[in-house]
């Protein structure tokens, strides 16, 4: 895995959630922004995902499990998405909530994705 990524991942998950629950915080429901922010969220998703399965299908393998890391780098990448659609049905602040909880759980994944890999192992 590249380390950049992962932490490029898990700051931009951050900066997200800080974003919507501010707008969660303001009694404002998700917006068009908030979308796009989500998107470009879910897109590092995506490449990290890509790279990941190059790495593997490379011979490449994580620390800690193969069946593990895969599972984990799924949900990474599902993670925003499922909370964008379901801000769609929550047009209130918690819709804005939803999506902030789920950037918030994205950055938690990519910090056990990293440990999974081995990152940081002496």
């Amino acid at each position: 895995m590249i380390d950049a990524l992962t932490i490029a991942v898990a700051l931009a998950a951050l900066a997200l959630a800080s974003w919507c629950g501010f707008a969660a915080f303001r009694d404002q429901p998700t917006k068009d922004w908030h979308f796009i922010g989500m998107a470009l969220v879910s897109l590092l998703g995506i490449v990290q995902l890509v790279i990941a399965v190059v790495q593997l299908a490379g011979g490449h393998s994580p620390d800690k499990g193969t069946a593990l890391f895969v599972a984990y780098l799924l949900g990474a990448a599902a993670c925003v998405p499922a909370t964008g659609f379901m801000s769609l049905s929550e047009r209130t602040r918690w819709g804005s909530a939803t999506a902030a909880a789920g950037a918030v759980v994205l950055a938690v994944l990519e910090v056990r994705l990293f440990d999974i890999w081995g990152g940081g192992s002496a």
